[in-house]
């Protein structure tokens, strides 16, 4: 849209404003995403609510409720949000008239890109203040800020403070004291700024488009959640595949879950604050979710975990059609599916099946292994039927998606579904194998043989699991962990065979399928040199064995030349010789005898 087709009147000049620059993310998520269905939430209807600083445009898509005030500092960017929103103020926050106040104020892109550098400059706690009197009595704001030491910049390859891009007007660390460091600081200057904090969700695996966002308290005291760790494990891993990193960034999120850290390890916050009403103004008693994760299924929304008096309960935001893109064109039923309506009820408690039988094979506890693995096999064994075959969830229920609290086992996330029914012992092939390979190529430390490869594995897990598994069965594991993984990205027939032909491909010296990091690559080029070392070494062992029998028969040869060549044999031959030609004539006489008596007593009987 050009400034001549946009809707001027909805565009405010008061001047400051940035004329030859964009704020706008380029990365953007399926209807804004976790941060667009939490701004849904918090925004009632018919509200007033002003969008401070650039934000992805589904997000003023899911506030077509309300009474929507865009104050941006790029005029080209009011340019293209002018249509979404009922106005758009371009020059910063010295452009809001002083006299009008909102019901909820959206800064989730933080404060910096609100203040604009051609105008008058605030500071953090100046635009800080400045939106804080734009929040009516009663009313909320929802402030992001970055987190300095947040994992994505221990695990990012270029250093933070080397930034020469030109959105990095200026870089700040932990030592820059205009801007809060932590929640505690946060915490402060919103308390001193007139406004009380209520709710503070962490954002994984970025701030600029988080597809995880969860309540940091929760977090801090969910140290062996299942919930906690495969939310973690799959922002992260999802997360930072467009490029190298130094470390697993989803290995360093779930410790530091299980350190009790994952809050403060964010990449930055969301947090919610509200200005104290007048004592005769109703408060508003809204249920914030626990976590709300987008996963990436096209159509399925936004999944959301609420906190009842009974435990945690799945709920689920449905994608609208003005931000749902469409499903993938080769996307089937053919293997598996999504089904949103299996996202109600309780979420089961207990600790990721995955992380449980990782933490036995570091410490070599093969008692825990064969326990867990037992305890599994038998809860799959229970979910098939008469036939011997697993339909539905259970079907899908890999060591990544089942959680275990004691003696009981369940499927996590019930909603991924396979079409058909699938004999038990593939399912269970499947979920070994899966584990095997992310144990394998992840570089884990295990007590088994460093010469086992992912089948090889597969079947000894299967032993420990007290089911005799054999390479077919593998096979056939493979090949519908190919079949399930295309139909649920959306993959042809051409690209579901050739991931079938990678899957069936994966060796133990191959670093881990999607984002690699350095760490996992050293590792990898580790094993590679371990096995060539250990192949060198068979080659020269076969290389000596081949020399010594090679001189051994030299030995032979030459004995047998000598022996050839002397007087006492060649005066044997002489004698041998006369009785050979002897006996061969005796034959022959023997051979023609035969030949002229046997008609005779042909005619005689």
């Amino acid at each position: 849209m050009t400034t001549e087709t946009a809707p001027a009147d909805r565009i405010t000049l008061p001047g400051g404003e940035m004329l030859a620059w964009s704020d706008l993310p380029q990365e953007r998520l399926a209807g804004g995403g976790p941060l667009a269905a939490l701004a849904a939430r918090l925004v009632p209807p018919g509200a007033r609510v002003l969008v401070a600083g650039p934000h992805d445009p589904a997000l003023l898509d899911q506030l077509t409720h309300a009474e929507v005030t865009c104050l941006l500092r790029s005029h080209p960017d009011a340019v293209a949000l002018a249509h979404r929103a009922a106005r758009v103020v371009v020059g910063g926050p010295a452009g809001l008239p002083d006299d009008e106040t909102y019901d909820v104020v959206i800064a989730a892109a933080g404060l910096d890109p609100v203040e604009s550098v051609e105008g008058t400059r605030l500071g953090w706690d100046g635009v800080l203040a400045r939106l804080v009197a734009a929040v009516r009595p009663g009313g909320a704001l929802l402030l992001r800020l970055d987190n300095p030491l947040g994992l994505h910049r221990l695990v990012d390859t270029t250093p933070w403070y080397a930034r020469r891009d030109d959105s990095a007007w200026m870089i700040g660390g932990v030592l820059d004291r205009a801007h809060p460091a932590n929640r505690d600081q946060l915490r402060e200057r919103l308390g001193a700024a007139g406004l009380r904090p209520t709710a503070c969700w962490a954002a994984y695996p970025g701030v600029s488009t988080p597809t995880a966002l969860l309540d940091a308290d929760h977090l801090d005291r969910g140290a062996g959640s299942g919930l906690f760790d495969a939310v973690l494990h799959g922002a992260c891993a999802g997360g930072f595949t467009s490029a190298m990193v130094l470390q697993d960034p989803a290995r360093l999120a779930v410790d530091a879950l299980h350190a009790g850290r994952a809050a403060d390890l964010a990449p930055g916050w969301l947090t919610l604050a509200h200005r104290p009403a007048d004592p005769t103004t109703p408060t508003v008693d809204r249920d914030l979710p626990v976590a709300l994760v987008q996963t990436g299924s096209p159509g399925i929304g936004v999944l959301e975990v609420l906190q009842a008096p009974s435990g945690r309960c799945w709920g689920l935001i449905p994608a609208t059609e003005a931000t749902t893109p469409a499903i993938a064109p080769f996307a089937s039923r053919e293997a598996a599916y999504r089904d949103a309506d299996a996202l109600s009820g309780p979420v089961p408690s207990g600790g990721l099946l995955r992380t449980l039988l990782l933490d036995a094979a570091l410490r070599r506890d093969l008692a825990t292994l064969r326990a867990l693995l037992r305890g599994y096999a038998g809860w799959l064994a229970d979910q098939a039927d008469a036939d011997g075959r697993i339909a539905g969830a259970a079907a899908l229920a890999a060591t990544d998606n089942v959680v275990v609290e004691g003696e009981r086992y369940a499927v996590l996330d019930p909603s991924w579904r396979a079409t058909a029914a699938l004999p038990a012992d593939v399912v269970l092939a499947r979920g070994l194998w899966r584990f095997a390979a992310g144990l394998l190529t992840g570089g884990y430390a295990h007590p088994w043989s460093s010469t086992l490869d992912v089948a090889g594995l597969t079947v000894v897990l299967g032993g420990l699991a007290g089911h005799d598994l054999d390479r077919a069965t593998v096979s056939d594991a493979v090949e519908a962990e190919a079949a399930i993984a295309a139909a649920l990205h959306g993959l042809d027939a051409d690209g579901t065979v050739g991931l079938a032909t990678e899957l069936h491909a994966v060796a133990p010296t191959d670093p881990p399928m999607g984002g690699h990091s350095y760490q996992q690559l050293r590792e990898a080029w580790l094993r590679q040199r371990e096995e060539l070392t250990r192949l060198a070494a068979l080659t020269a062992w076969t290389e000596e064995l081949l020399t010594s029998r090679e001189r051994a028969l030299r030995r032979a040869e030459t004995t047998i030349g000598l022996l050839s060549g002397s007087l006492s044999y060649r005066v044997g031959r002489l004698a041998i010789t006369p009785a050979r030609l002897a006996k061969r004539g005796a034959r022959a006489a023997k051979r023609r005898a035969t030949a002229v008596l046997a008609p005779k007593q042909e005619e005689q009987q």
